[in-house]
């Protein structure tokens, strides 16, 4: 979160736009040949964001003090309790309580449901407000910093979607708002229908490029055009 909402589209250092050798979400990444058919190969692949989260990312993110290529501390004393606390508890819920009652390939088949269900909402969400057509991917001047500043920076490069429909907002908690979001982080969501008009409004006056799309299949397909171009 910290270093996805400091670093918007901005190859090497969001590591949100970061798939490795898999796929190519910027215009600064390395291409690789393959990535001529991600436009198509990348949508299953996305459902398993969360497998990857719960049993892989974590884990590593604590052994090797890293997020991407950036250096965060280690959970140290009571944070290191809650983390491992909260790791056991997941495994216990999602595979220690079921195996007393069913056998292990019908468990690993429920698991394996709910997480390409939430690894494909989440996946999906989360790039139909970042790598699509109409969002900028800047890269830092010389000095290491971005042209625009910090709320300019926000607003060009993150685009909102289906914000007319009430249940996508209650469905994604909001995350349809994603400019919102990520301006203004700490207020609830169920708030952010109301400010997105002041925000559209105030980047209109001032010359801030402000994007949505009206649906979510409208941001799907602007999606995979833009992993179709990012792969040529």
């Amino acid at each position: 979160m910290l270093f996805h909402h400091s670093y918007v589209n901005i190859a090497g250092h969001d590591t949100d736009i970061n798939l490795g050798m898999i796929a190519r979400l910027a215009p600064h990444q390395k291409r690789f040949i393959f990535h001529r058919w991600q436009h198509l190969y990348l949508w299953p692949l996305y459902g398993l964001l969360a497998v990857k989260w719960q049993l892989l990312d974590d884990f590593r993110k604590l052994i090797t003090g890293r997020i991407g290529e950036h250096r965060v501390p280690r959970p140290k004393n009571w944070d290191l309790v809650v983390l491992l606390g909260g790791k056991a508890f997941f495994l216990t819920a999602a595979f220690g309580i079921p195996l007393l009652f069913h056998a292990a390939d019908v468990v690993l088949f429920y698991y394996l449901v709910a997480a390409l269900v939430l690894g494909t909402v989440l996946s999906v969400v989360f790039q139909l407000a970042h790598c699509v057509e109409e969002a900028s991917f800047p890269l830092p001047e010389g000095s290491g910093r971005v042209e625009n500043a910090w709320a300019i920076h926000q607003a060009e490069t993150t685009v909102d979607f289906a914000r007319r429909s009430r249940v996508v907002a209650w469905l994604l908690g909001g995350l349809n708002f994603q400019i919102e979001h990520h301006l203004f982080p700490r207020i609830s969501h169920v708030n952010y229908p109301a400010i997105s008009r002041v925000v559209e409004e105030t980047c209109r006056d001032f010359g801030v490029k402000y994007t949505e799309y009206t649906s979510i299949r409208a941001g799907m397909a602007s999606h995979f055009r833009w992993l179709r171009q990012m792969g040529r």
